[in-house]
């Protein structure tokens, strides 16, 4: 595989990565480069391998086998050089709920060595950039999820790391939180920070620069979020009817008809992108077998439809080479 940077330019150079759990190939031979100032969404189901991907690119755990290179370093041999260009916030970020917001701050300052003439500075800015100086005083036990999500950002940042790991940060968190913790993210991004972020919510990975899948160790796609959805082979219909359980098997039934999946109460049918009118196809069979069609509408390809028609072809592909299946729109 050509890949688009090397290593002298990715913040992330990983190299035949392995990690063998007993008999279990937790991560298994993955080979990628990710670049500088990008953010690199990784997707994919519980058990995909996601985490354990993760922990070795931030030196947490130790690889089987292959090594990662994170601007320039080995996870592997100099790993006392990867740690301090790097933020990590797993899953399990642990804050001390008996501590006060900024108490937390100057805790985490205190453990990663920040000097302490920049940590009034640095915990000011924090706090204003996560939204959180007017509950600086309150304890993290009273904070709400996305709350103790935002200050958990903010102790990692407070090394001010050139690159973050971030693994599924927003799970269990509230819609307006997730999007106020992706603004964050945001202005993390445009200040130059390599952000990799492992998130099973398909509107999250959207936001991303690249994406890639990952399942049973491996990774299977990687392209950008609209190059993914380019590579859907149709067209996406909304279908709106009284009995959508019923409707899908009147559907299925259809030449025009890809594939179908159910989206809150509606159906999204994927069809051929050279079925013509089959708007009306579907309108006609659905009222023909007696159901009640509130309306039939063409729709935008989103990441979910992109996934659950890719994923099945890809997943076969195992045997093929990286070039094959981590094409890279661009």
């Amino acid at each position: 595989m050509t890949d688009r940077t090397d290593s002298v330019e990715a913040a992330i150079d990983v190299r035949a990565l392995t990690r063998v759990f007993r008999n279990v190939k937790a991560v298994d031979d993955v080979t990628m480069t990710i670049p500088r100032g990008e953010v690199f969404g990784l997707v994919g189901p519980d058990g995909a391998g996601k985490s354990t991907l993760i922990r070795m690119l931030a030196t947490v755990l130790a690889p089987t086998s292959g090594d990662a290179l994170v601007f320039g370093h080995s996870v592997l041999t100099d790993p006392h050089k990867v740690k301090p260009r790097i933020g990590y916030m797993s899953q399990a970020f642990s804050l001390y709920g008996d501590l006060t917001v900024q108490e937390n701050l100057d805790f985490f300052a205190e453990l990663r060595g920040v000097p302490h003439r920049d940590m009034a500075s640095r915990s000011k800015r924090l706090l204003e950039f996560s939204g959180l100086t007017e509950f600086s005083k309150r304890q993290a036990q009273f904070l709400s999820g996305g709350m103790k999500q935002k200050l958990a950002l903010a102790a990692t940042l407070i090394s001010e790391p050139d690159l973050l790991f971030l693994d599924e940060p927003t799970t269990g968190v509230d819609p307006v939180s997730r999007r106020e913790f992706w603004r964050i993210i945001s202005g993390l991004h445009r200040d130059g920070i390599t952000v990799f972020v492992a998130t099973p919510y398909m509107d999250e990975a959207d936001r991303c620069d690249e994406i890639a899948f990952m399942t049973q160790g491996r990774i299977i796609l990687r392209d950008t979020p609209s190059g993914m959805k380019g590579r859907v082979p149709g067209r996406v219909i909304e279908v709106a009817v009284d009995d959508y359980r019923g409707a899908m098997r009147v559907l299925r039934a259809l030449p025009c008809v890809h594939s179908l999946e159910v989206s809150g109460d509606m159906l999204r049918v994927l069809v051929a992108k050279d079925a013509g009118a089959c708007e009306g196809t579907l309108r006609d069979a659905l009222a023909g077998a007696g159901f009640t069609v509130h309306h039939v509408t063409p729709s935008q390809t989103d990441l979910e439809m992109a996934f659950a028609t890719l994923i099945p072809t890809a997943a076969k592909s195992t045997d093929a080479s990286d070039g094959d299946i981590l094409a890279v729109a661009g």
